[in-house]
C-alpha cells in the first residue's frame, strides 16, 4: 500500500527513542524511497533552538545509530531536509500555536502525532492538540509504552486519549510485533496446512517464550525501579507473543479480525489466585556477577540505586489457556536482565511419539524454535537415521535464516511499524480492550507482590535466573530449552 503525504510530529523529538530508533528507521525508509518527496518530520522539544542547531544534535546523536553500510550522504542530506524543529512546552496550550504554524493545512496531508513521552503527558498533549484544532478525524496518534502502571491507569489512558481520538486513530506500539520472525509465525501458522492440524493440545507438550537481556538497567534505574520486569516486558511483549502463538485463525488479515482473536486468548488465560501464585510465578533480582567475563554490579548497587529495592528484574510465569485447543498445555513465559545471553525466542515443543518402533529409547521430541533476536529465523528439530549400519536415530535441525534466505535488506521493527502507522494499518497495534485484558491478567500478581513482605529471589548476573525458575518448569517434568541442550 502506497504512503500518502504526511506531517509526522515527534513529541519527545529530542529524546533517546527518537534519536536511537525513530529517526534511523525513518531514514531507512527514505533511503528505500517509501516516503514521498514532500513528507516532513517535525521534532518537538522544549528548548529554543534553530533548525540548524537541532540538525547538529541529530548528526551527533542519531546518525551514529545508522550503519555505515546504509549511510548515503545524498540520502542523509535529503532526509535532514525533511526535519523541522519546533519549540513547544507540552503543558502550555499557547505554545501549540507554534505547531499549528508549522503544519500544512491541507486535508489531503495526514497529521501523525507520535507521543514518545511519559504516559502522564498523553492526556495533556491530546487535550492541547484538541484545543489547537489539531485532533481532527484525519489525524492519528501513536502511544509508546508504558501504557499504564496497572489496570486502573491503563483504563484512564484509554479514556483520556479516547476523548479526542477514535479507536481507529490510536496506534499503541509494541515493537516486538514488528519483528520479521513474528510476521513469519503468522505466515507459518495460517499460510501452510502442515502445522495447523498439529497446533493443539493433542500434539503440543508445552510452549516457552523467553526474552532475555545481558544488559542491566544502566542509567535508567529511576524508571525501571517503578516498573520492573512484569510491567516492562511480560504485560506487553510476552503476552502479545503468546497471543500470536495461541490465537485461532482469524476470518481475514484485517486489523480487527486479528485483534479479535488475540483478545479471546487474553480473556481465556486462567486467572491466578493467592493459592496458585506461589507455584506458578517466580520473581528475581540480579546480584553481582559476570556477564561475558566482565564483572557487573548487582541491581541494588547500580548507579543511583535504591539499596533496599524490591523491584523484580526477572519474572517467570506458568500460564494456562482455558480453551478446547490449549487446555492442559502449559505456556512458560520468562524475561530478565543480566542473563546469560541476549535472545528472544518462542519454543514450541511437540509430544513424543505415542509408540516407538525403534529399540533406541532416547528419541528427542520434535521442537520448533522461532528466533526473534539476535538472528531472526526458524529452527525445526527432527529425528533422522544416522548413516551406516543399524537403525540409530539422531536429532537434526532444519534451519531457516531469514537474512540468508531472503537477500532483501532487513527491515527493523520500528521501520515496519512506522510504515503501518503512516498507511493507517492497525493490525500490529493493540486495541484498548486488548490492553485492558492484559492488565487484568497480571493485576493479581502485582497485588500479591505489593502485599508480600519477602524480597525477590536473588540470582547471579550472567546466569539464567533463580533456581526457582528451573523448579517451576521442572515440576512438570520439563526443562527450559537451554537446560535441555547438550553441553558443547
Amino acid at each position: 500500500m502506497a504512503i500518502s503525504d504526511f506531517d509526522l510530529v515527534l513529541f519527545g523529538g529530542t529524546g533517546d527513542l527518537a534519536m536511537r530508533k525513530l529517526l534511523p528507521a525513518l531514514y531507512a525508509r527514505d533511503r528505500a524511497r517509501d516516503l514521498v518527496p514532500s513528507a516532513r518530520i517535525i521534532c518537538i522539544g522544549r528548548d529554543n533552538k534553530t533548525n540548524e542547531e537541532f540538525l547538529q544534535i541529530v548528526e551527533q546523536n542519531s546518525k551514529p545509530h545508522i550503519s555505515s553500510a546504509t549511510m548515503d550522504a545524498d540520502v542523509w542530506q535529503r532526509f535532514c531536509g525533511r526535519i523541522q524543529y519546533v519549540s513547544l512546552n507540552a503543558k502550555e496550550p499557547a505554545t501549540y500555536q507554534n505547531l499549528v504554524a508549522a503544519l500544512r493545512n491541507d486535508p489531503a496531508i495526514s497529521h501523525v502525532f507520535y507521543l514518545a513521552t511519559p504516559p502522564t503527558l498523553f492526556s495533556m498533549i491530546c487535550d492541547n492538540l484538541s484545543q489547537a484544532g489539531l485532533a481532527t478525524p484525519n489525524a492519528r496518534v501513536v502511544l509508546e509504552k508504558p501504557l499504564g502502571h496497572d489496570l486502573e491507569s491503563a483504563k484512564d489512558i484509554n479514556a483520556q486519549v479516547g476523548r479526542y481520538f477514535s479507536e481507529s486513530q490510536i496506534f499503541r506500539i509494541d515493537h516486538y510485533l514488528g519483528k520479521e520472525a513474528v510476521q513469519n509465525l503468522l505466515a507459518l501458522r495460517f499460510g501452510n496446512v502442515l502445522f495447523e492440524p498439529l497446533w493443539r493440545r493433542e500434539w503440543i507438550s508445552d510452549v516457552q517464550i523467553t526474552i532475555a537481556e545481558e544488559l542491566g538497567v544502566g542509567g535508567r534505574f529511576d524508571y525501571y525501579d517503578t516498573s520492573g520486569a512484569l510491567r516492562d516486558m511480560l504485560q506487553n511483549h510476552l503476552l502479545q507473543l503468546l497471543c500470536i502463538v495461541a490465537m485461532e485463525p482469524p476470518v481475514s488479515n484485517s486489523a480487527d479480525s486479528v485483534r479479535d482473536e488475540k483478545l479471546k486468548v487474553l480473556r481465556s488465560l486462567k486467572r491466578f489466585t493467592p493459592a496458585t501464585l506461589a507455584m506458578n510465578v517466580v520473581r528475581g533480582q540480579y546480584r553481582a556477577g559476570h556477564v561475558n567475563g566482565v564483572a557487573v554490579p548487582g541491581y541494588r548497587k547500580e548507579e543511583d540505586a535504591n539499596p533496599d529495592s524490591r523491584t523484580e528484574t526477572f519474572v517467570a510465569v506458568k500460564a494456562e489457556i482455558d480453551t478446547w485447543r490449549w487446555a492442559g498445555v502449559p505456556f512458560y513465559l520468562r524475561t530478565g536482565k543480566r542473563m546469560a545471553d541476549s535472545l528472544a525466542e518462542i519454543v514450541v515443543r511437540f509430544k513424543s511419539v505415542p509408540h516407538s518402533i525403534f529399540a533406541q529409547s532416547n528419541a528427542t521430541p520434535n521442537c520448533l524454535v522461532i528466533r526473534l533476536q539476535p538472528d531472526e529465523g526458524l529452527h525445526m528439530n527432527l529425528m533422522a537415521k544416522t548413516p551406516g549400519d543399524g537403525m540409530r536415530l539422531k536429532p537434526v535441525e532444519l534451519e531457516l535464516d531469514f537474512r540468508e534466505k531472503f537477500k532483501t535488506p532487513r527491515m527493523e521493527a520500528y521501520e515496519r511499524l512506522l510504515l503501518d502507522v503512516l498507511r493507517g494499518q492497525l493490525t500490529l497495534f493493540m486495541r484498548s480492550d486488548e490492553l485492558e485484558a492484559a492488565w487484568e491478567w497480571v493485576e493479581p500478581i502485582l497485588e500479591h507482590w505489593d502485599q508480600e513482605e519477602s524480597d525477590p529471589i536473588p540470582y547471579s548476573a550472567g546466569t539464567w535466573g533463580p533456581a526457582a525458575a528451573s523448579a517451576l518448569i521442572g515440576r512438570d517434568g520439563l526443562q527450559w530449552r537451554e537446560e535441555a541442550l547438550p553441553e558443547v
